[in-house]
């Protein structure tokens, strides 16, 4: 029997408002940006006319931030620079803030790429900023490259999925190439050369692991995964 064409678009509105509301929690959660500062995000492209990985992120978060700050409260953790070869250069820059656009540029601007990829630890010192044991909340990992600081992203991503609230963890591999360094974490041999091994933290928490290479890809992919679309 047909549904009379009221009843239709009387539940087409209801699944709408359904899909806005969810949409509109989702913006609600927190952020906290992980950053890689590494020193091999200070490296030229493959390519003589590409920009350092550094300067071409920094060119994406100026092209998507005045986007993305006025609908979220975002934070910024970083993780590189300090001694050569050291992994203890993780920095909270500051927690979740209202209109962090400028905060977020100047931040990324100032850094100094160096020392090595302590990035299991990273994420899990922004999951604790946001509390993710009692708050909802996304964290969204920008890196070039593998854990290189004996970290275990698997073990942290199950970790986080059986006693968050509710955490997204999102990868942005950025010019990821892992060829040269095989890193030290065990779960190295778990993925390609052009993956990093944060894709587990990714995976076993819901979220998007997105390879970019192009700095409007990364745009696009800060866009995807900080952003905010809501169905009105």
């Amino acid at each position: 029997m047909r549904r009379p064409l009221t009843n239709c678009v009387a539940l087409l509105a209801a699944a709408l408002t359904s899909i806005s509301s969810v949409s509109a929690q989702d913006c609600a959660r927190d952020a906290m940006l992980v950053f890689d500062g590494s020193a091999s995000m200070a490296e030229l492209g493959l390519h003589l006319d590409e920009p350092k990985r550094i300067d071409a992120a920094r060119a994406a978060l100026r092209d998507v931030m005045p986007q993305i700050a006025p609908i979220r409260r975002i934070g910024l953790i970083t993780y590189g620079p300090g001694p050569e070869n050291s992994c203890d250069g993780i920095n909270l820059k500051f927690r979740p803030v209202a209109n962090a656009m400028q905060p977020v540029v100047d931040a990324i601007a100032l850094l100094d790429p160096n020392g090595l990829t302590p990035l299991t630890e990273a994420v899990r010192e922004a999951s604790e900023v946001l509390n993710y044991r009692k708050d909802p909340g996304i964290v969204v990992l920008v890196t070039d490259g593998n854990e290189t600081c004996g970290g275990s992203p698997c073990a942290l991503g199950a970790e986080l999925a059986s006693t968050a609230a509710n955490l997204t963890v999102h990868v942005i591999g950025f010019r990821v190439d892992t060829g040269r360094f095989a890193g030290d974490s065990p779960d190295v041999e778990l993925f390609p050369d052009d993956v990093s091994v944060a894709k587990c933290i990714s995976d076993r928490t819901g979220g998007m692991y997105i390879s970019t290479e192009a700095i409007e890809e990364l745009s696009d992919a800060l866009r995807r995964t900080l952003g905010c679309n809501v169905i009105g």
